[in-house]
């Protein structure tokens, strides 16, 4: 919330100079409790390595880029070639004259690809949770959501009118509880929704209890699959199919800008009722320009090379096992799971920033996380590895975080 304005002053003689000097000010504070985001610039696409605008090469450990398809030949030659033949961009939204024979295929293979009838695309991920609630629910329905979903849930969910639940983060036994308070008040239609991994913690949702409970309580239940589709599950389907649930989740939105390519865009998948009015009604949609040819050319490659192996998903796994063992072998507190999403516990913010600092320094590229986006004092270093990291890579950055550590004196 912005600074408020001085109320010495008569607000209704605020100029616009007063209205720059209070974003002075607030950003001001951000720099001053150590909360101040920075962004790096790169001069490379994004890989196990990267060159920094000061011509460093870099170990890269803080991308989505989880199978290491941002750069993969066949899907940079599939964007090219969707370039050629579809051109640049549509000019338009997707029921006016944007939509193309190529983003009906994609749609169809992501539907098949995660278990569902049909599938719509969006200009990004966001898009897709904020404009999937206030399509489907009104006031008699009930949304009940895990309390740490991804922001683009909480607000989607605002946007609609049903009636909010928020159960506590997967507690199933507060998930019943707020099923319950919903039947109790009338809701016509339940509808769970969880993240299917948690970005901050790589938590793994516990869907197959979940899928249990939404059916005692005869409750739909939605997925957000972003930092899961293409390597969670023993063919990569994602987190339902993890947990063994594939095919019995009701709508599942996810993203093509992590392991999927790396690029953007979003899609929900769902019965095929739940996609044709989407398509009627769901605002994003309706006035998002359609998602660029290239990008969706380079999807379909991408989800020719997941079904045509595991080798990626497997690599992945193996790397992830090995620096999960390691880093703890060398005194860092991690939070626990099997997710490549390993977050290094620092706790205070500062501290966090200076390590991310220092391990820059030594060749390694990770980011601070603090307050407001993990809770306060909760601060943490966010590893993500990559298939395409080698066993070298990783013992690098074991390396590095344990100089880095010891100097900082946050292990001994």
């Amino acid at each position: 919330m912005l600074a408020q304005f001085n109320t010495a002053q008569d607000p209704t003689m605020a100029t616009a100079s007063d209205f720059l000097a209070t974003l002075r000010t607030e950003l001001q504070s951000i720099r001053d409790a150590g909360l101040y985001k920075t962004e790096r610039i790169l001069r490379t696409p994004q890989g196990a390595h990267v060159r920094t605008a000061d011509g460093r090469e870099v170990l890269n450990l803080c991308a989505n880029n989880y199978l290491g398809l941002s750069s993969h030949p066949a899907v940079i030659e599939a964007a090219h070639e969707a370039l050629r033949t579809h051109g640049y961009g549509l000019s338009s939204v997707r029921f006016i004259c944007g939509t193309q024979d190529i983003h009906k295929t994609l749609e169809a293979r992501l539907a098949s690809f995660l278990g569902a009838e049909d599938a719509i695309l969006y200009a990004a991920a966001f898009d897709a949770n904020g404009g999937l609630f206030e399509p489907l629910l009104g006031e008699a329905d009930a949304v009940i959501s895990d309390e740490l979903n991804h922001a683009s849930i909480i607000d989607g969910i605002r946007l609609c009118k049903a009636q909010r639940w928020r159960y506590k983060h997967n507690d199933l036994a507060d998930l019943e509880r707020c099923l319950a308070e919903a039947a109790a008040k009338g809701a016509r239609f339940k509808l769970v929704f969880t993240d299917g991994v948690f970005s901050m913690d790589g938590t793994i949702a516990r869907l197959d209890q979940i899928r249990a409970v939404c059916d005692r309580h005869d409750a739909l239940l939605g997925v957000d699959e972003c930092h899961a589709t293409g390597f969670m599950g023993a063919r990569g389907r994602g987190t339902h199919e993890h947990r063994g649930v594939f095919g019995q989740i009701d709508i599942i939105t996810g993203t093509l800008g992590k392991a999927l390519g790396g690029a953007s865009g979003g899609f929900t998948a769902a019965r095929r009722e739940v996609i044709d009015l989407l398509r009627q009604r769901s605002r994003p949609y309706l006035f998002s320009n359609t998602v660029a040819p290239n990008i969706v050319g380079a999807s379909i490659a991408v989800l020719d090379l997941l079904e045509g192996s595991t080798a990626l998903r497997d690599r992945l796994q193996a790397n992830t096992s090995y620096f999960r063992t390691a880093i703890a072998q060398a005194g860092f507190e991690i939070k626990p799971g099997e997710h490549p999403i390993v977050p290094i516990m620092v706790y205070d913010a500062a501290k966090a920033q200076q390590l991310a600092a220092r391990l820059l320094e030594l060749g390694v590229y990770v980011v601070g996380f603090f307050f407001p986006v993990v809770p306060q004092g909760q601060a943490r270093i966010r590893v993500q590895l990559s298939a395409v990291h080698e066993q070298a890579d990783l013992e690098h950055a074991v390396a590095a975080f344990r100089q880095a550590g010891l100097e900082l004196g946050l292990i001994r």
